[in-house]
Order: C-alpha cells, then structure tokens, then sequence
C-alpha cells in the first residue's frame, strides 16, 4: 500500500511539474541567455555585472578585422607579437602569415600572439586596435564593455558584462567568414617558416546538438568563461557563461552550466508568427468616411507558454487621414511588446486605394446625408 501510495505521489508532482518554466541552476557567477536573432534576454544571472571576459574578448578581435582587412593578405610578424604569454602559436619574429591564418589560430586555440600580430596589422598597434574595438561594441549596443588588449588578457579596466558579451557573439555568429572560421574543428596551414596544426578548443561543437560556436577563455581573475550559440530550425541562441569557476572543476562547469542554459531555451521557447489586427480609422475629403488599415508583415517572435498570453500592440496612427489615400502607403507604426518589452516595429499601411472628393463630389455628398438626417 505504501509503495502505491508513493507512486501515486510522484506521478501527481511528474503531471504538476510538466511543462513549468524551470530556471537553469548555473555554477557561473554571471550568465545569460539572448534570442540570436533580437538580442531579446531570456533568461539571466547578474548579467549586467561587469566581469573580466579572458578570450572570449577575440570574438570582437575578430569581428574589427574581418570588417577593416583583407584577410588573405599577409602580415610580418613583430618582436612584440612573440612576447605574448601562452596560450599561443609560438610565431618568431619576422614570420610572414596570412590574416585570415592568424584568425583560424586566435578563435579556434585563442591564441594571444596571434591577437597582438593582428592588431599591429589592422590598427597600426594595439592601443589604436582597441580603439576600434571599443568603438565597435558601443555600434552594437554594448552599455558597460572596455577593451584593453586584443586577446583579453588581464590589464587595466578590461571587461564587459554577460550580456554586453551575449549581443557580440550574437553579431559575430551572422558573419559567415567569423561562422567558418570558428566551427572548423581542426586545420592546418604553413608560414615561411614553419607549419601548423590547429585544433579547436569548444567542445560544444562535438557534444551539442546544432552547436554553432563560438569562444572560450580563462585567466586567473576571470576564471572559465564562454560565449556559446546553437540553432535549432529556426530558432538561434547565445549563450554566455563568466566565472563558471576555477581549476578542473570549474572549466567543465563551463560546459556543463552551458547546456544547462541552451537546453533551458530550446526546451521552453518556440517562434510564433504574429501580426496586429485590423485598424478602422476615419477618412476626411473623400465620399467614405472611413477605411482600414493593416500591419504590412507579420513578426517572428521567440516566446514561451506565458509570452504567447502577453502579447500587446500598441498602433501609432492619425484619428483622421485626409484623401487622397494610397494603397499599401504607410499611415503609422505598430509596436509589438513583450509585456513590457518592446519587442518589434512594423510599418501600418493603408488596404485600398481611396480618391480625394471633388467640390461637386462634396457638395452632393452634403445634400446625401442632410437627406438621410431629415428622414
């Protein structure tokens, strides 16, 4: 009897827990989870923190210098470049290799030779690099991110935020030299001096299902972190993990804390197709009085159960429209939210083709309705 009484139970809190939004228990001191596509927070823990980022600092590293180089041409290899500490590619001074081989060394085993040998190419030298860094992250929305060295190494005021972190990756994952360059698995390639075999470091790219990147990175005050991305169908994910911990341990809570987090996304929200209703407005010098106007296209949301519920438009358009009035010409604006969050703008257009009434028009259309007034 007991034991039918304990099944029962867990059957009962299995139905009850189905479905529920269960938040993803992380080690990481600061992470979170964006739609790939708006940017939009789904989940976070102290994202706006601001924390040391380690290497995953090369994802804008290489996000300046796809956008400012050629990256088949050649560099020459400074004294400056090989002084950087390990992790790194060992380049001796004098050295000549391609930008686009010096990428594949910095975002697959994140090489921090190869970051500085890149930003005294694009920049001219490293501080004039950051710079451009610096000037790219506040483009895309960055609010708490400084760049300080190319490779994400500890100095000065280096750091961002997870979220700050979230919206890079999430730039750099449309880049479709940045996606080639980061889910290679293994390469190998020659200088003038010697030749090389590159393996890539994200493990997510083997183990998790439509894994698509991007970064890892350590040091000691920033301890394991990592920007990670997959796309499922038409749904695309960042994620991003800082401080997951130290040592052993903590470099597979990198991972570990990761899956948590995609899995909680993949498992919890799905696109929706939504458009705004129909909108009657008046029309004034035109022999109708009113017509409709519609929201031109709808929008693909990424929305769990609760979301679907809480979808809001807000239309921003004119009581009265003068004629003459063309059809599909914008009118206004619709804005979709989230609850709060204004999560889309679309254009409100008019439906039909409404032509401006002549002064004989008008004139008959006064005696038409003092007519209908009268009977």
């Amino acid at each position: 009897m007991l034991k039918k009484l304990i099944f029962i139970f867990c059957l009962i809190f299995t139905v009850n827990c189905y479905g529920e939004d269960i938040k993803p228990q992380v080690n990481a001191l600061s992470a979170v989870l964006i739609d790939g596509d708006t940017g939009r927070i789904l989940w976070g823990k102290n994202e706006d923190a601001p924390m040391a980022m380690a290497s995953t600092t090369k994802i804008m590293t290489a996000i300046v210098t796809l956008e400012n180089a050629d990256i088949s041409r050649k560099t020459t290899i400074s004294k400056n470049a090989t002084l950087a500490p390990p992790v790194k590619m060992y380049l001796q001074q004098g050295e000549e290799l391609t930008l686009e081989q010096l990428l594949y060394a910095l975002l697959m085993q994140s090489s921090n030779d190869a970051a500085v040998a890149i930003a005294e190419d694009v920049g001219g030298n490293v501080e004039n690099f950051c710079k451009m860094m610096n000037k790219k992250a506040k483009e895309l929305g960055c609010i708490d991110t400084e760049f300080v060295t190319p490779n994400g190494l500890d100095k000065g005021n280096h750091h961002s935020t997870a979220y700050d972190m979230a919206l890079i990756g999430a730039y750099a994952i449309k880049n479709s030299e940045f996606i080639k360059i980061s889910n290679t698995k293994n390469i190998s390639f020659s200088s003038n001096k010697k030749s090389y075999s590159i393996v890539n470091k994200n493990q997510l790219l083997n183990s998790y299902n439509g894994a698509i990147g991007i970064k890892t990175g350590f040091t000691g005050k920033a301890g394991h972190c990592f920007v990670g991305a997959a796309k499922r169908g038409n749904v695309t994910l960042v994620s991003v993990v800082l401080a997951s911990g130290w040592g052993t341990a903590g470099k597979a809570k990198k991972w570990s804390d990761t899956v948590k987090i995609l899995n909680y996304g993949f498992d919890n929200y799905k696109k929706y197709s939504i458009i705004g209703d129909n909108i009657d407005v008046c029309v004034d010098k035109a022999k109708v009085n009113k017509t409709v106007l519609k929201y031109k296209n709808s929008v693909e949301l990424l929305l769990n159960e609760n979301e679907k519920n809480e979808i809001m438009f807000k239309n921003n358009v004119p009581p009265i429209i003068e004629a003459p009035i063309y059809k599909n010409s914008k009118i206004g604006i619709g804005e979709v939210y989230i609850g709060n969050y204004k999560a889309a703008e679309i254009d409100i257009i008019a439906s039909e083709n409404i032509s401006k009434h002549s002064l004989g028009n008008s004139f008959n259309k006064i005696i038409e309705d003092w007519i209908k007034l009268i009977c």
